[in-house]
């Protein structure tokens, strides 16, 4: 099985309550413009979640990147809570103004991205969200100012694996020239 990245991801309720909720159904999709796609799930009653019900109200959302450092928090994100309980609080977790969003940022993860939604699509049973990055954060130490680039033997994020408990680390990396 391949790993799937994880966005955990930040809204806002109507009464300004914080959720943050960890989706493996999740990837970047595009880079002119920067957007990301996220697919969460029905509660077991067919409701929708708390993050697809905020993101439909406000139109605005983060997503968080999720590294070692903060892979037992995002899980503790993964409980169902009642709506209105912020699951950033119960983890023991610190949020961030945003600069560009109302939602705010995990001040533990590496890096955040900032996005308002540009639409979701209901495919059958799948609810696809999908967003235009705005503002992206990075740990200064993740980011070379030289280049530009993220220095990628730095962030050792974490993947999902098969359900329902198991995850991977990102360190076991090769390069591969692209022929000309």
């Amino acid at each position: 099985m391949t790993p799937r990245p994880i966005a955990w991801v930040t809204t806002l309720g109507p009464d300004g309550v914080v959720n943050a909720a960890p989706f493996s159904f999740f990837n970047l999709l595009g880079a002119d413009p920067p957007i990301v796609g996220f697919c969460p799930g029905d509660r077991e009653d067919g409701t929708p979640k708390d993050t697809a019900r905020n993101i439909r109200l406000s139109h605005e959302f983060v997503v968080n990147l999720v590294d070692e450092s903060v892979a037992e928090a995002m899980n503790q994100t993964a409980a169902s809570l009642p709506y209105g309980e912020s699951e950033i609080v119960r983890a023991g977790l610190s949020a961030l103004p945003s600069s560009v969003v109302k939602p705010p940022r995990i001040a533990e993860s590496p890096a955040s991205l900032e996005c308002t939604e540009w639409g979701t699509l209901q495919i059958g049973g799948n609810r696809l969200i999908i967003g235009l990055v705005k503002r992206i954060h990075v740990r200064d130490e993740l980011f070379d100012p030289e280049t530009l680039r993220i220095r990628s033997e730095r962030l050792r994020t974490v993947g999902r694996m098969a359900a329902p408990h198991w995850y991977c680390r990102t360190g076991d990396k090769f390069e591969m020239k692209r022929p000309e």
